[in-house]
């Protein structure tokens, strides 16, 4: 009869857990860290964030801040008044001047609290660290407290998530293991349409990027969608201090805060019903559920049968979303109960008692024994449909080598000769009493090395040896004295337990040594998926890992073009006959097993099983080897299971990246859509529109029209139609560079020839500029397409003309640059935004400038970058650092086979 547990399970559970106590022990001597936590931008983090560091500024704590992003927000500027701001650190990164935290400023100075803005920041190259969070770890180990900002998309087990609801993938993640360890979560939440208010009243960002954010980012379905997200991530932070709170404390639960269900499962008929009620339920209460079973010595002998239902029950709980937990145990009842007090379970989901009444009486039911001694914890005593968990797979099954081996019984003969020698040797020289317990060593011996066969056989032959050599008349098999007998039962009897016990234990260390090694195999498969970035990569380790463990070959097949293809193989193979492909598209569509040793076409070359997860089919997998008849024995068809579950969750990850990326795509493609029609609407209709006027103008009132006016009107019609043929020349050369269908033409150039004839082109365009030339002559020659790289320089002076103010000077330069050529473009505009310096080069994307500026199509620039990288070049823009304006800078590589002047002087 099993021990009842204690009173609420509590036993070695009155100790605090150690790993609480652990966790507790690593904070000692470091800081604290308060995030706050947003749904979106704008909701108010940095606001809330700077109004706790006044409260604590107030109550005489030394607060200074390190890095706070107001984003032109003046209620947000004026709150940084009377903060000590540590001046960040200037960093050159490509030609400009980037600000950071300055962390060893901040760690010189060593403050009680810092604030430190968004967390999620990427450091510019240079600095000590890459992320800003781990700027914050640093900080937090030398004992300052930290408050900081993030905002949930940032997360990084969440960044597939809001991909998926956004289709915008964010690329500045933080760890989670950043939010676990924060000792305060704040949750800074608005409405979704509160936030939108404040986007259109311009609190977030500037009017023209709220509306458009308003369109793709910030609709009130994708709000709602994240603001749940960061409702439930601060919760789940807040159960798990909870939790760690009870353990480092040793206080026994549940404390009802919040339900948890914890489902029991054994090898019972009825564990699928279970678990499904158990899913049911958990979406009533929407709570977190896990599954439990208890690995007892018993379960090493159970069927096959018996095992394969419980790896099915088990697996079916992770596809439906449990936390699947396999615990040792000797008393199921009060391992159960510790773990749920330890966990802070609320709710026990159990199966209906299946033992006889009879045998109760002297074996007490688990059922019984939670329902007596769970304390505040609810049972759910299930019945079940005993059906609902056949594990009925519809293949048949391999029979597991169980070799004969001689050599274990021989090694029997051996203990028991040696056995009777030494028991012989002891008879002789000292007057020992019992030597059956000699004959027990070889017993052990024989279990331990042959397992229980071998043992039975030494238990066997040990009896009858110790009754010929032993027991009285010796050298015989009779036995006359009844004591002799009974000494001779008990001995067989004690053998026989002995070699029993001894056998189950050497069959628990095997199948221990087993399961880590498979252990070991999983979690190394894991990572090789991990690291996986493509689909071909997935599919290439997922055929080696299963070739490799369970010595068959094997083909992928996926979904193509409405049918199912061969993906990958290992050893490659993609040719199927056509009962392989029958069998394959079976499996396919109705989600079950196919082709050989199964129910359905099993005719076919190779065994086709279904990739699937929670969700839905990824695809097939095909299995074949040089042996006849079933491929798989029980375990290993539990192995695949645990094999293709994981690779079925790694191409759904991919697939899923996959769709993302082609969901921006599209939203990409109808952004410059609706872009490229919103300019021929407005820059074909302008200059139309004025040669339609000018040109009627002089048809109608030609000859009473002055001759200057003529004139005008005819130079009006010129220039529109000049206009409108850059316009569409540019349509055409990004057709060009779109399309790939860029051959640059090459032929040695001189760089100062090519920019005299773009200013000749351009001579309308700058004529309200002063344009001063610096091209050396003794540049070298360069290999380009002329008329490419003129249309480069033309579109460079017409960004300079557009953006400059007139009067102001255009400034074109070149010089040698070790093995290239630096051309660059100057103009005394107003430059531009930092913001915009790495998108100015995107199609249709344009700058904010005034009413008083030419409207363009936002396709110079980017028609320039294509033009430069088609001939090997590069360029970039930046600010300039010795007034105000914009320098756009081409470099380009000098041919190998052109002598550069000077050399011979260098």
């Amino acid at each position: 009869m099993p021990d009842a547990p204690r009173e609420n399970g509590r036993d070695a559970e009155n100790r605090p857990s150690p790993d609480a106590l652990l966790q507790r022990a690593e904070r000692e001597g470091r800081g604290r860290l308060k995030i706050f936590l947003g749904a979106a931008p704008g909701v108010g983090k940095t606001y809330e964030m700077l109004m706790s560091g006044r409260a604590r500024q107030a109550d005489g704590v030394d607060v200074v801040i390190g890095v706070v992003e107001t984003h032109g927000r003046k209620e947000t500027e004026a709150l940084t008044d009377g903060f000590e701001i540590i001046a960040r650190r200037q960093i050159d990164y490509r030609g400009q001047s980037l600000e950071e935290m300055d962390l060893d400023a901040i760690l010189a100075r060593r403050p009680a609290l810092v604030l430190v803005d968004e967390l999620a920041h990427t450091n510019a190259s240079g600095s000590r660290h890459p992320k800003r969070y781990m700027d914050v770890q640093e900080l937090l180990a030398q004992g300052i407290d930290v408050y900081s900002t993030l905002n949930i998309q940032h997360v990084e087990s969440l960044n597939d998530v809001v991909a998926q609801i956004t289709r915008i993938r964010v690329r500045e993640t933080v760890p989670d293991l950043i939010i676990d360890r924060a000792d305060d979560v704040e949750i800074i939440d608005i409405t979704p349409d509160d936030l939108i208010k404040r986007l259109n009243d311009g609190k977030v960002y500037m009017p023209k990027t709220a509306r458009r954010a308003i369109e793709n980012y910030f609709s009130p379905g994708n709000l709602t969608a994240l603001r749940e997200l960061a409702l439930r991530r601060t919760a789940q932070r807040v159960d798990e201090q909870l939790l760690n709170h009870m353990q480092a404390n040793a206080i026994s639960g549940p404390w009802a805060a919040g339900d948890r269900l914890l489902v029991c499962l054994d090898h019972g008929r009825n564990g699928a019903s279970l678990v499904r009620y158990a899913r049911r339920q958990a979406d009533r209460l929407r709570a977190p559920w896990a599954v439990l079973h208890l690995d007892t010595p018993q379960d090493a002998a159970l069927s096959e049968e018996d095992k394969d239902r419980l790896a099915a029950n088990m697996r079916l709980a992770q596809q439906l979303g449990a936390e699947a937990v396999t615990l040792p145990g000797l008393s199921p009842s009060r391992e159960i109960i510790a773990y749920a007090n330890a966990n802070n379970f609320t709710h026990i989901v159990v199966g209906r008692p299946a033992k006889p009444r009879w045998r109760q009486f002297w074996q007490t039911s688990v059922t019984h024994d939670l329902i007596r001694h769970a304390g505040h914890i609810s049972v759910h005593v299930i019945s079940g449909d005993q059906k609902d968990g056949e594990a009925d797979r519809g293949v048949k099954v391999a029979q597991a080598p169980r070799p004969f081996r001689v050599k274990h019984y021989l090694q029997s003969t051996v203990f028991v000769a040696l056995a009777i020698a030494a028991g012989v040797a002891l008879d002789q020289t000292f007057d020992v009493r019992n030597l059956a317990l000699v004959f027990l060593m070889a017993v052990l011996a024989s279990a331990v090395r042959g397992g229980l066969g071998p043992g039975l056989f030494a238990s066997l032959l040990g009896a009858v040896a110790f009754n010929f050599f032993f027991l009285e008349p010796r050298y015989t098999f009779t036995i006359r004295d009844p004591e002799s007998v009974i000494a001779l039962l008990f001995y067989l009897g004690v053998a026989l337990v002995a070699s029993n016990l001894t056998a189950a234990v050497q069959r628990q260390a095997v199948a221990a040594r087993a399961r880590a090694r498979t252990t070991e195999d999983l979690y190394l498969f894991s990572k090789k998926l991990a690291s996986t970035g493509t689909l071909d990569d997935v599919l290439w380790v997922t055929a080696f890992q299963i070739a490799s463990m369970l010595k068959v070959r094997v083909v992928i097949l996926l979904p193509e073009s409405g049918t199912i293809a061969v993906k990958a193989g290992y050893p490659p193979d993609d040719t199927l006959v056509d009962a392989d492909i029958a069998a394959a598209r079976w499996a396919w569509e109705h989600n079950r097993p196919a082709g050989r040793a199964a129910d359905t076409l099993p005719g076919a070359k190779r065994l086709y099983l279904p990739l699937r997860t929670g969700r839905e089919a990824v695809g097939v997998i095909g299995l074949d080897n040089d042996r006849q008849g079933p491929l798989l024995t029980p375990e290993q068809q539990r192995l695949f299971d645990a094999l293709a579950d994981q690779a079925a969750l790694a191409i759904e990850r991919v697939q899923l990246v996959s769709d993302v990326d082609k969901a921006r795509l599209a939203a990409e493609t109808d952004r410059l859509r609706t872009a490229l029609l919103t300019s021929i609407s407005h820059d074909l209709k302008t200059p139309l529109a004025a040669i339609m006027g000018s040109a009627d103008m002089l048809k109608d009132l030609g000859p009473q029209l002055q001759e200057e006016t003529r004139a005008e009107l005819l130079s009006t019609v010129i220039d529109e139609s000049e206009r409108l043929n850059r316009f569409i020349v540019n349509l055409l050369d990004m057709t060009r560079l779109g399309s790939g269908a860029m051959r640059p033409n090459y032929a040695l150039h001189f760089a100062g020839d090519m920019v005299g004839t773009a200013l000749g082109r351009a001579a309308k365009i700058a004529s309200g500029h002063t344009v001063e030339v610096g091209i050396p002559a003794d540049l070298p020659m360069l290999k380009v397409d002329p008329v490419l790289f003129e249309q480069v320089l033309f579109n460079l002076i017409d960004n300079a003309a557009k953006y400059a103010p007139e009067g102001t000077v255009i400034d074109i330069r070149g010089q040698r640059d070790g093995n290239a050529v630096l051309l660059s473009v100057m103009d005394e505009g107003p430059g531009m935004p930092p913001e915009d310096l790495e998108r100015i080069f995107d199609s249709f994307y344009r700058v904010r400038k005034s009413d008083q500026v030419r409207a363009g199509t936002g396709l110079g620039l980017a028609i320039c970058r294509g033009f430069v990288e088609a001939m090997g070049g590069t360029i970039r823009a930046h600010n300039r650092s010795d007034r105000s304006g914009a320098i756009f800078t081409i470099r380009m590589p000098v041919p190998m086979d052109v002598p550069i002047l000077g050399d011979e002087n260098d």
